[in-house]
């Protein structure tokens, strides 16, 4: 398989890991575009929104309850932002399902 994130998971490519455990790796973005901008991804590959089945809502699940945690450990006690690109027009770039988590900057709406 030649999913970056998938090889980044495994350790076969570096990164700056902000969190993990052994479902989720939590590592900081290459290109940010918040002062804290960190990339949540599965270990287990699953391309998008679109591809997740029954049998990962608690890998969703346990997504969700770490969010907070890690959003903490960077120092986001003001808020931030979690987003998931979803499919070309969502303009989601790597095919496996990841969640940017963005702060330490103030937001503004509409995202883009």
């Amino acid at each position: 398989m030649d999913c970056i994130f998938c090889m980044i998971a495994n350790k076969e490519i570096p990164s700056k890991v902000a969190y993990e455990d052994d479902k989720i790796l939590c590592f900081h973005d290459l290109e940010p575009q918040a002062p804290v901008h960190v990339l949540i991804i599965p270990k287990k590959h699953i391309a998008s929104l679109d591809e997740v089945q029954e049998e990962d809502k608690e890998l969703l699940g346990h997504i969700m309850m770490m969010v907070p945690k890690i959003a903490e450990s960077l120092g986001l006690e003001n808020g931030y932002r979690l987003v998931n690109n979803c499919g070309e027009d969502g303009f989601q770039t790597v095919k496996h399902l990841h969640f940017h988590l963005l702060g330490k900057r103030k937001m503004i709406w509409p995202p883009g």
